[in-house]
């Protein structure tokens, strides 16, 4: 059985920009952020590609990973993740290969087939929605491949460059793909968390080894609001739950600050709407954030947990991932303890 101790976590950041605050605000917490999740011991911090939807700055997640990989030295650095039908498979490739011949050894590439916005915005995208996603990877791979003597196109930056791509999603057909292609696959647990067992079950059981992955690998998103008490996180995470109620009422905004209570900002069903898109939501001090943690790694069997959290202010933010890593040091102190002891 897996344990939270020796589980690496990791980062998943929207550069949001809560109410009041501005897209230059969001930039410089992303830098900061990325900082102390390197010294806290974070394995990754993933940028997550979203479109014309206000309170996320992320649009640009190239640049964004670059810059965070600028003002890092060891963490890696990636895509959580690049929307492929959005893009030339070639552009994407000269963008990672630059990005990975500028910090080698440090930069992901996760990959998804959502649009990241509506479909207003996919247009002006020139999205193709009627892209193969499959078709789109496989080009991909190609140009990351080295490229062959007299090869007419090729990706440079990118031909031979060593970039990791990881298949991200919410449902069967990503986890069948994951599988297929050999590649680890990560789960949108912390907005979509319907199917994410049997998706992940399926994954291990048609996994096919790769020259890139020997044994299947999963990742799972997970919200987590974290404080130095339960009551305080309970407080905190009202900005959690009014966000994802913009995006129940298809009017998301501005990520709003907490509030007393809930009661009356929403209706029954939009509360059931909210706690199902939130259904592994940890909420809670210290030791609960341990036990919900390990619960949703007993639950799941992630070998990985990417950290996704909703604050007004970056302080509170900042102290919710410094909590959720210390409950993991601490569960692996706790581990060799009992260790020690039965020994």
């Amino acid at each position: 059985m897996k344990r939270l101790a020796g589980t690496p976590l990791s980062v998943l950041d929207l550069a949001p920009y809560p109410r009041g605050q501005t897209i230059a605000d969001a930039f410089r917490a992303t830098r900061d952020l990325a900082r102390h999740a390197e010294r806290w011991g974070y394995r990754r911090y993933w940028i997550a590609e979203h479109h014309n939807i206000e309170g996320i700055a992320s649009s640009a997640t190239p640049i964004l990973i670059g810059h965070v990989a600028g003002h890092t030295v060891t963490i890696r650095v990636g895509s959580g993740g690049v929307m492929l039908p959005n893009h030339a498979p070639l552009l994407v490739a000269e963008q990672f290969g630059t990005l990975a011949t500028l910090y080698p050894g440090r930069i992901d590439l996760g990959l998804g087939r959502a649009p990241g916005s509506d479909q207003l915005t996919a247009r002006a995208l020139r999205r193709d929605s009627g892209a193969d996603f499959a078709g789109l990877i496989e080009e991909l791979l190609f140009y990351f491949s080295p490229a062959a003597p007299g090869q007419r196109l090729r990706a440079i930056p990118g031909a031979g460059v060593d970039v990791p791509v990881w298949i991200l999603g919410s449902s069967l057909y990503s986890a069948q793909l994951a599988a297929r292609l050999g590649m680890p696959y990560a789960f949108a647990g912390h907005f979509a968390p319907a199917g994410m067992l049997r998706a992940c079950a399926l994954y291990r059981s048609e996994f096919r080894p790769s020259a890139a992955l020997r044994h299947p690998y999963v990742m799972a998103g997970l919200p987590v609001v974290a404080a130095d008490t339960d009551g305080r996180a309970e407080h905190l995470a009202t900005t959690a739950y009014q966000a994802f109620l913009g995006l129940v009422r298809g009017t998301p905004t501005q990520a709003p600050p907490p509030v007393k209570s809930m009661e009356g900002l929403w209706s029954p069903p939009e509360e059931a709407a909210v706690r199902s898109m939130l259904e592994l939501l940890v909420v809670g001090g210290p030791e609960r954030v341990r036990e919900g943690l390990q619960g949703v790694i007993d639950l799941t069997q992630a070998d990985e947990l990417i950290i996704a959290s909703s604050f007004y202010h970056h302080a509170d933010r900042l102290r919710s991932y410094e909590i959720v890593a210390e409950a993991a040091a601490s569960s692996s102190a706790s581990r060799s303890e009992r260790t020690s002891a039965a020994g």
